[in-house]
């Protein structure tokens, strides 16, 4: 006979009555050995590790070891042939500090990033606002607005490469209509970084604007209801409910448009090879160059630590500054 059956037989009172079932349920439960319920906890832990194990394995593997050896390498000496390296402490963050190409691929960088981030992130809201409304061709807006995205960063490198050819290219043929003259667009010093940003936005806003148009989609049709019937205008209605509410998709949005900004290289190998005298170098690629084109692994591994205490920096000053403003409901 089951325990729980000698439990519902067992008299709980002066007048003898019988203990319901979920009671009887309870105190059965209560009464199993302790080290049944500690088995069980302990499988649930193991099977919740072994599942997170090869999510962890990969992101050891290929994120933290990789910064770790990175910031260790930077306090030693580049090894060449049978020389190994040895230790030459902060030797190499003195040689980047006077190192004026470093200086001016920082620079660079910070001009490209202060300028694709703004710019970027209002085009792919802009697009997102205009496409969640009732147009006609809504389907076609999407994709012609999301396709700069799929496509690879080279080609659309080659792409633009041949609309900025001075003569022919597009942009020459189009300004030769109003009377411009011809112009190396990515030879000149004051157009090619500029030239580089264009292609950028160009590419990342599409990216953005899906984020944006999922946030969009999933506000309440109510809010803009009850906003007409208090006589609120669009753009009041935008300002003080629509974009509050997608501070979370923003502050998303500008992570990831930061990280682009350091991460370009494909376009400049492409297009301007860090020329015309260094004006479009900047940070990421000026690493590649230093550690696949010199072969100095040291000193690449010193702009390296550098350019990750950048972005993590940035990243934890956005999440400190804009969670105040942040409204997950």
């Amino acid at each position: 006979m089951s325990i729980e059956g000698d439990l519902l037989r067992e008299p709980s009172g002066e007048g003898g009555r019988q203990l319901p079932r979920s009671a009887a349920h309870v105190v059965a439960v209560a009464s199993r050995p302790s080290h049944v319920g500690l088995g069980a906890r302990w499988t649930t832990h193991v099977n919740g590790w072994l599942l997170l194990l090869p999510a962890a394995v990969l992101l050891v593997t290929f994120t933290h070891y990789p910064a770790v050896a990175t910031f260790i390498g930077s306090f030693f000496s580049t090894p060449k042939g049978a020389r190994p390296a040895v230790f030459v402490g902060l030797d190499n963050y003195q040689a980047m500090i006077e190192d004026p190409i470093f200086w001016q691929a920082l620079r660079n960088n910070i001009i490209y990033a202060t300028s694709t981030i703004p710019l970027t992130i209002v085009l792919a809201l802009f697009m997102a606002v205009a496409v969640n409304a009732k147009l006609v061709g809504r389907s076609f807006m999407r994709l012609a607005f999301f396709t700069p995205t799929v496509l690879p960063m080279i080609a659309v490198a080659n792409i633009w490469l041949f609309f900025y050819s001075p003569g022919y290219g597009l942009a020459d043929q189009v300004l030769s209509l109003f009377g411009v003259p011809a112009h190396n667009w990515l030879g000149d010093e004051h157009t090619a970084l500029v030239c580089l940003i264009v292609v950028a936005v160009w590419k990342d806003a599409g990216f953005f604007m899906i984020f944006y148009l999922a946030a969009l989609q999933q506000m309440s049709p109510h809010l803009s209801e009850a906003a007409a019937l208090e006589g609120a205008s669009r753009w009041y209605f935008f300002r003080r409910v629509t974009f509050p509410l997608l501070m979370p998709t923003t502050l998303f949005v500008l992570i990831n448009a930061i990280i682009n900004s350091f991460r370009l290289v494909d376009h400049i190998i492409v297009m301007t090879r860090g020329g015309p005298n260094n004006t479009t170098s900047l940070l990421l690629y000026y690493i590649y160059e230093v550690g696949f084109k010199f072969w100095d692994t040291a000193f690449a591994a010193t702009l390296t630590v550098v350019l990750l205490v950048l972005l993590a920096a940035m990243a934890l000053s956005q999440f400190v500054f804009l969670d105040r403003r942040i409204h997950y409901q």
